[in-house]
């Protein structure tokens, strides 16, 4: 699908997205109206009623297959997330057991991290062009900065295992949301539900064809089933991108901790 339509607002996205299939809808409906005379007026009528149920399921089907994909990266996109967020607390929270310069240097190096997360790299998840290739600098000084405390007791030590364990698990936290920031549904799977769509108006048109107020309501009730069930799927589609996309509040919420 194209950027332009994930980046409208659910309002303008709900008109393109039912308008287009009212559209469709009215196409299908004329096109067999115009065909519905004579003998094939008759062949159209002698097609079973029951062929609309199955092509209901299918569809029904293919609609939860790629809903499935939607859900599990959105639900894995805000774990992720959490996750970062909740390593980088434990940071700020377990350098509280070395001196007061420790301290300061590594929470000014989590909040440049956070910032950095906010305002640069979730426009570019957004944009679809994070990549993997550089590690974050902060980060790293971070770890580094970690390391090369001189732990004095067994609680430092202690301390400094686990802060050097959260800045791993943040960095893959990182790395996840990112890989799942380049999902979407493919085109394949956008053209087998529209395919499927069309095929079951299309039936539905051709069993009502001789009563045309009957095709009328079934063809609109399966036509906003339809597009809502399209609308739901793309509105969700891209994590990152879109008025209702996931935003970086785990992450800013960790900023109010950490001290100036």
């Amino acid at each position: 699908m194209s950027d332009w339509l994930h980046n409208l607002p659910v309002l303008w996205m709900s008109l393109v997205v039912f308008g287009f299939t009212y559209l469709v809808t009215a196409a299908i409906y004329v096109a067999v109206s115009v065909f519905a005379v004579g003998e094939r007026a008759r062949s159209f009528k002698a097609i079973s009623p029951g062929l609309l149920s199955p092509l209901g399921i299918i569809f029904a089907l293919f609609v939860a297959f790629t809903a499935s994909q939607v859900w599990t990266d959105t639900e894995k996109a805000k774990a992720e997330i959490d996750r970062e967020a909740s390593a980088l607390r434990t940071v700020v929270i377990l350098a509280n057991n070395f001196p007061r310069e420790a301290q300061a240097q590594l929470r000014a190096l989590i909040r440049r991290y956070i910032a950095d997360a906010a305002t640069q790299e979730w426009v570019m998840m957004a944009n679809r062009t994070a990549n993997l290739r550089a590690i974050p600098g902060v980060l790293a000084e971070a770890l580094q900065s970690t390391l090369a405390l001189t732990p004095n007791s067994e609680g430092q030590k202690t301390a400094q295992r686990e802060m050097a364990t959260a800045l791993e698990t943040a960095l893959d936290a990182r790395g996840q949301r990112i890989i799942i920031s380049q999902s979407q549904v493919n085109l394949l799977k956008w053209l087998c539900l529209f395919l499927q769509a069309v095929c079951a108006l299309v039936a539905i048109a051709m069993v009502h064809s001789d009563n045309r107020p009957a095709s009328i309501i079934a063809l609109g009730i399966f036509a906003t089933g339809v597009a809502a069930s399209m609308l739901l799927i793309l509105a969700h589609d891209r994590p990152f991108v879109g008025e209702i996309s996931i935003r970086p509040d785990a992450l800013l919420q960790v900023m109010p901790e950490i001290g100036s």
